[in-house]
């Protein structure tokens, strides 16, 4: 497995991400329970304010989100290509309001971008639905891994 094709970027913020090659291992595992494989995926840490211009500028909402996932990838294709842009602050205030740690919000949060790439989505009820279960048995996993 060629976990070099995931890549790690902060930008206007500093925070510890420790276990980058065990997340990476991890990443990819998800995506192979998809039948996909990431070839180049970027995860760009953030702030609010940084990923509140994104969105205004490239999905015309003027709202923070926690997270923001362009794929580069055709639908159908088997191969992942993308940029997962992560707030940060969002992740550390999602995490006391689910209660929960940092660190399995931030999972959550990269999980969930990743299945959006393999085509998940998220917008109605039932689909949401799919999307948790997913996201859990993909923090599962990496717990699984890091035991």
């Amino acid at each position: 497995m060629s976990e070099q094709s995931i890549f790690f970027f902060f930008e206007e913020i500093r925070f510890s991400f420790t276990k980058r090659t065990l997340t990476r291992e991890w990443l990819q595992k998800v995506a192979k329970r998809e039948q996909k494989k990431i070839t180049a995926l970027n995860y760009i840490f953030c702030t609010d304010d940084f990923l509140l211009n994104i969105n205004k500028q490239h999905l015309d909402h003027d709202t923070y989100t926690d997270i923001i996932t362009f794929g580069y990838s055709p639908k159908t294709s088997k191969k992942i290509t993308g940029d997962i842009f992560i707030s940060i602050d969002r992740v550390k205030e999602n995490a006391l309001t689910y209660q929960t740690t940092f660190q399995n919000e931030l999972k959550r949060v990269m999980a969930h971008g990743l299945l959006h790439l393999c085509g998940y989505k998220d917008k109605s009820a039932p689909d949401k639905a799919l999307m948790k279960k997913k996201e859990d048995a993909s923090v599962a996993l990496f717990h699984k891994l890091n035991a």
